[in-house]
């Protein structure tokens, strides 16, 4: 079927001029417009935007900067937030005032494609008018959708990194390290583009919310069996409520108890105000769920609970608009307060095909926890609330956390196409693909994850 929404993408302006001015230092004094956030009405049009037609209840942005022709960064040039200048070969976009936005990401044409060295952006919050440190992307594709899986929403789908929540912020500043040892400039991937990405207000702040659409329909009405149609959150209930979601997930109705765990309360797409018309319309399935893949969205740990759903929003519109995915990727989230959302539309109890760990998306759910896991552990709830989903979730399909099943790699960098692994039921990103992902503080709780998630199904 043919995407839902059309790609319209812009250049305006300075957007699409060769930008060769060295980056400034956090103090420094730029051109009055960069200066001063009250400029922003009159920069407005620096930088390109596209948006889908007739959004207007739910009016996410995404803002795409050609970066065709990076300028080099002088090597003598300081930079507060760092301990050395720029390496030599280092390029950059000089600050730029944007319209506002609150994640970034960079995105290139292929996604077989990889972005050489180290990128990292620094952005000035929208307010205080005070410029952030440099923050880093990382620039691994390792969420992707498996080959040949048709997530081609508006073209073919685009390498990426991982998308960075900053905040509501009004510029921004880039610059690509070469990789280390490397001297020189190292050749980048084509079609290479800043994505700024403004996930839109909160659903209840929107007069009226957003009107009842065939999509939004849809979406809702594949938990049916779950929660009432429109609903902006299903249900928790006990365990023993819980064994009629079995048949909820197109299995029959189980004779005797089932090694199940107590349905949590899932936030869903309504809930945390999906616009349903950026997706791809048509719900993808698998045969079944043999694992779940624990994932970190690297997005940063930057947000607040009550900013959840707009760190969510941002993602799916990166995933869709920018990466050029059917929908967002993940099958689920959790945040810090260790509150779970609805991810990918098709319903939370059916084995809904992800695009979230390359090689092994087939029968497979992937869930990930919003913010980066590498230095900082996860909130005990977000961990407690893994614990609860996956028993759950698993148990619908009869799996025991606590065990391995055997799966065949579709193709990655860690495994070649048709090896069969022998995975755990509940693996980390980085079983799958040679990731950082989940990073190693989330990681090193995933055995104590298995043993909480058997508990909490009676084993």
């Amino acid at each position: 079927m043919r995407p839902f929404f059309v790609s319209l993408t812009l250049c305006l302006g300075a957007a699409c001029t060769a930008a060769l001015a060295v980056p400034l230092a956090p103090g420094a004094t730029a051109h009055p417009a960069l200066a001063h956030p009250g400029s922003l009405g009159k920069r407005a049009g620096t930088a390109a935007g596209h948006r889908t037609p007739g959004a207007g209840d739910l009016p996410g942005t995404t803002q795409s900067l050609p970066l065709d022709a990076l300028g080099p960064a002088a090597p003598g040039t300081a930079v507060r937030s760092t301990a050395a200048p720029p390496a030599t070969g280092t390029r950059a976009l000089p600050a730029r005032t944007v319209r506002p936005f609150s994640l970034v990401g960079i995105v290139w044409d292929d996604i077989r494609s990889a972005l050489p060295g180290r990128a990292q952006v620094r952005t000035r919050t929208l307010g205080t008018g005070r410029w952030t440190g440099w923050q880093d992307l990382p620039t691994d594709s390792d969420d992707a959708p498996d080959p040949g899986a048709g997530e081609h929403a508006g073209g073919r789908e685009r390498g990426s990194t991982a998308p960075l929540w900053v905040g509501v912020s009004n510029a921004v500043q880039l610059r690509i390290t070469p990789p280390q040892g490397n001297r020189h400039p190292a050749a980048l991937p084509s079609g290479l583009r800043l994505e700024l990405v403004d996930p839109g207000p909160e659903p209840h702040s929107v007069r009226g919310g957003p009107p009842p659409t065939p999509a939004a329909d849809a979406s809702s009405a594949a938990n049916a069996k779950l929660a009432p149609l429109g609903a902006t959150e299903i249900p928790a209930q006990d365990q023993a409520a819980s064994q009629a979601d079995i048949e909820a997930a197109g299995g029959k109705k189980p004779t005797a108890p089932a090694h199940l765990g107590a349905r949590p309360r899932i936030v869903t797409r309504a809930g945390w105000g999906a616009d349903e018309r950026l997706r791809e319309t048509r719900f993808v399935y698998t045969h079944t769920v043999r694992a779940a893949f624990v994932h970190h969205s690297a997005s940063g740990n930057n947000y607040t609970c009550a900013q959840a759903p707009s760190v969510i929003r941002g993602l799916y519109r990166y995933h869709v608009k920018s990466s050029h995915w059917r929908d967002i990727g993940y099958n689920f989230l959790i945040d810090k307060c260790g509150t779970v959302y609805e991810g990918r539309a098709g319903g939370v109890a059916r084995p809904v095909m992800g695009a979230h760990t390359l090689g092994f998306n087939t029968d497979s759910t992937g869930i990930a926890l919003l913010g980066s896991f590498g230095r900082t552990e996860p909130s005990k709830a977000a961990v407690e609330a893994l614990a609860r989903l996956t028993a759950w979730k698993l148990g619908l399909y009869g799996l025991d956390p606590r065990a391995r099943v055997p799966m065949t790699s579709t193709g990655g960098n860690l495994y070649h196409r048709g090896r069969v692994v022998r995975q755990h039921v509940i693996s980390g990103h980085r079983d799958g693909f040679k990731t950082a992902c989940p990073g190693a503080r989330l990681y090193a709780e995933l055995p104590e994850v298995r043993l909480e998630a058997a508990r909490l199904q009676g084993r």
